[in-house]
């Protein structure tokens, strides 16, 4: 249900050798950027599926009221606030600004550069050389292009700073809004068999709500992310020489692209553990978590098709498992009607690939193959040869298989097949008769069928063989008196 073609056919010669780039979400980043509206309500109904949001805390997803955060009540952290806002009016374009696709592509040049030093021990935690760093940060800021393969700056300099870029931002990657349902994403649970929460995490159900809540992201937000979290996979691939897990990575980021601003580690409490195990599972199952799940994909396809959408998973497992049961007397009828037309072009269709197949058999270079491709032709005498046409055939309609490949069968072995049942059924049963019939016919004849003096003749001697009986029977009387 995925796939929206599986070619593309291309009449300019000069881009036919070109990759062809398909993208399986294409209509879910039409659906997005056309009618986004359409597309939040999809989303966010099969979030509130997975999750039990309420009022307040999904008014706060729809971006329809402030988030309520942690710690957001106290004066110091309103102060703190406040003061890091009039820092963020003094960063230069990239640090501290809200993120644009330009920062990103001038942050993109730190992750290329350490996709390439992924072996430095302790990358992410052994801190960088400030003087280096902040040379860096001017130039990121400048605009100016840079050169980090000159070997001026080291991998730990370039780590600490993209660390430090994604502190400044003026809210964390994953945004406000989406922070309680991360917390609920985290507390997803598998059930026993009584129904009861149990403490193994659901997995399925993380990734799935993980997906639909990484495709309402901001464009930029969820951009960066990507690179981001790919770069922490690949650091964590390679632990046994840099010694960073995905957990103690998660460590590292999960103030930066999680927690809220302003925020201490006594406003999370015990969230803190969930929000880095949160971080850790979204490092481990990067590689799934920017697809969009079947269903969705499905919902945008069937919208911009003009088929009827459905906007949950539930509608869809319905529809595929047990199908519109009321609409069935209508499907019957409509296929009724549509059979013969629909046979007859098959038939079509098959008659003339057929011919070509024959025609490209006649015209191969002469070979081993060709010859036991032709004398397999030769055993049916009926079949088709490039340059025959189509034989009619007078027998009565008969029910058909609808596969290709009893058609060729048909085509190939139709007649003799259709002439051994004719001659088959129209074969006449013979009569049954008894075994005293038999014996009778076979002494005398059927009388039905005797010709008149044959029959005269036979009662001659019939009376004649009554008039020796009699004179036989009263010669034995006389002799008896």
């Amino acid at each position: 249900s995925d796939a929206i073609c599986n070619f593309v056919i291309c009449n300019d010669s000069s881009l036919r050798s070109q990759p062809i780039i398909f993208n399986p979400d294409f209509f879910v980043e039409k659906l997005r950027h056309e009618k986004p509206e359409v597309f939040t309500e999809l989303v966010v109904s099969n979030i509130t599926r997975l999750i039990d949001l309420p009022g307040a805390e999904l008014a706060q997803l729809m971006g329809e009221e402030d988030p309520k955060l942690p710690g957001a009540n106290s004066t110091a952290s309103g102060f703190f606030r406040s003061l890091m806002s009039l820092k963020r009016k003094e960063k230069g374009v990239v640090f501290g600004s809200p993120l644009t696709e330009e920062g990103i592509a001038q942050v993109s040049q730190l992750i290329e550069y350490l996709h390439k030093n992924l072996r430095a021990e302790g990358l992410f935690r052994v801190p960088g050389n400030s003087i280096r760093q902040q040379i860096l940060k001017d130039a990121l800021n400048s605009g100016t292009d840079i050169d980090l393969d000159s070997g001026e700056f080291h991998s730990n300099d370039v780590a600490t700073l993209l660390k430090m870029f994604l502190g400044e931002l003026p809210e964390p990657l994953l945004t406000h809004k989406h922070f309680h349902a991360h917390l609920k994403i985290a507390d997803l649970t598998l059930f026993d068999e009584k129904g009861n929460k149990t403490s193994t995490p659901d997995k399925e159900r993380q990734i799935e709500a993980l997906q639909l809540l990484f495709l309402i992201l901001p464009a930029p937000n969820r951009s960066l992310l990507k690179l981001l979290l790919d770069l922490l996979y690949q650091t964590a691939k390679k632990q046994d020489k840099n010694k960073m897990s995905a957990h103690n990575l998660a460590l590292m980021f999960a103030p930066h692209i999680l927690w809220p601003r302003n925020v201490t580690a006594n406003d999370l409490q015990e969230n803190i553990t969930k929000l880095n195990n949160g971080v850790t599972f979204m490092i481990k199952h990067s590689q799934k978590l920017f697809k969009a799940p079947v269903y969705i994909r499905e919902c945008a396809r069937l919208h911009y098709l003009g088929s009827r959408a459905h906007t949950s998973k539930d509608d869809l497992d319905l529809l595929t498992s047990s199908g519109s049961k009321e609409l069935q007397p209508l499907k019957s009828q409509k296929r009724s009607r549509l059979d013969s037309c629909h046979q007859e072009e098959t038939q079509q269709r098959t008659e003339e690939a057929l011919k070509e197949l024959f025609r490209h058999v006649h015209n191969m270079p002469d070979s081993a193959k060709k010859k036991k491709l032709i004398r397999q032709f030769n055993k049916h005498p009926t079949a088709l040869t490039p340059g025959s046409d189509v034989p009619t055939s007078p027998a009565p309609r008969r029910p058909r298989s609808r596969s290709f490949s009893g058609l060729i069968k048909r085509k190939v072995l139709g007649t003799p097949v259709i002439l051994e049942r004719k001659s088959r059924d129209t074969t006449p049963e013979p009569a049954r008769v008894s075994k005293e019939n038999v014996q009778l016919l076979q002494k005398c004849g059927s009388p039905a069928h005797m010709s008149p003096v044959k029959l005269k003749s036979l009662e001659g001697r019939k009376e004649e063989s009554c008039r020796r009986m009699r004179a036989l029977l009263l010669s034995k009387d006389s002799s008896s008196l």
